[in-house]
């Protein structure tokens, strides 16, 4: 596939405290690819020793079923630089993946911009945890406005 013809990329890394790590998400990462609205372009799983080091982790290694389909998956785009920036937030015992994905199901928009001229000049995304809270915070907001105060 040419690059002109991909969807967004984007990247996640998701920790998993020690002992968290038991594999129940990863069937539902392989529905998303096997309904081709993401690609994984590449995946990385690491562990952060005890000393602060962060080390490379073969998936075998972490005896989780079902991550045999992403063997080959990693492209080299992950690498050094991305392990030692993980070192300074992942906590110690803690494991994480980092996967690197393409958007499939947004390719013939993202497409289509780029046909037209059109260029991203911004992007970004809300965890749940950060919309959560400030919903509730609007809640409070709201609840502590007395009707009489009108």
């Amino acid at each position: 596939m040419e690059l002109q013809e991909m969807g967004p990329v984007d990247y996640l890394c998701v920790e998993f405290p020690d002992g968290s790590l038991n594999g129940t998400a990863f069937p539902l990462l392989m529905d998303l690819v096997d309904r081709k609205i993401i690609r994984v372009l590449d995946i990385l799983f690491v562990r952060r020793r005890e000393d602060g080091g962060v080390v490379a982790v073969e998936g075998r290694e972490l005896e989780l079923s079902g991550l045999g389909a992403f063997h080959g998956a990693a492209s080299g785009m992950l690498g050094g630089d991305d392990m030692r920036d993980l070192g300074a937030v992942l906590e110690p015992g803690s494991a994480a993946v980092i996967l690197v994905y393409e958007n499939t199901w947004a390719a013939p928009l993202a497409v289509k911009l780029r046909e037209n001229g059109a260029h991203l000049v911004a992007g970004g995304r809300i965890p749940v945890q950060s919309l959560i809270a400030a919903l509730d915070e609007t809640e409070k907001e709201h609840s502590s406005i007395s009707p009489g105060g009108w």
